[in-house]
């Protein structure tokens, strides 16, 4: 299935493909911003897409990223299972839960945590 934007609580959100490409650079992640201002307000990116640069903090690339997606107004939401990331890094651990605290950046579990989320925002 490709990206596609779908509604989810009444929200317009890019729902991205877990096999498409990688985004490992910034401009893999402004590329999936270009598409999202087809009308989407939240982009979903499977944890799958995304490079494991992402996930080790030293490398900066996903305060870059996240930081892109806050200046364009756009809502994160990386969907996927990172327990084990969490458990190998109290930096990763410290850095989502922050991120699930605001309204720009969410590390959810799933497409039906997301719902619910939105839901609970609107």
């Amino acid at each position: 299935m490709p990206d596609e934007v779908r509604e989810l609580a009444g929200v317009p959100v890019l729902v991205c493909d877990a096999v498409g490409p990688v985004v490992a650079t910034e401009q893999d992640a402004l590329d999936l911003i270009g598409a999202a201002f087809l009308g989407a307000q939240v982009v979903a990116v499977p944890v799958d897409r995304l490079a494991e640069g992402f996930f080790s903090l030293g490398t900066r690339f996903a305060g870059d990223v996240m930081q892109k997606f806050v200046n364009y107004r756009l809502r994160l939401a990386v969907i996927g299972d990172i327990s084990e990331r969490l458990a190998a890094s109290p930096a990763l651990r410290a850095l989502v839960h922050e991120s699930n605290r605001a309204d720009h950046v969410w590390f959810l579990p799933d497409l039906d945590a997301l719902d619910a989320r939105l839901r609970a925002g609107s």
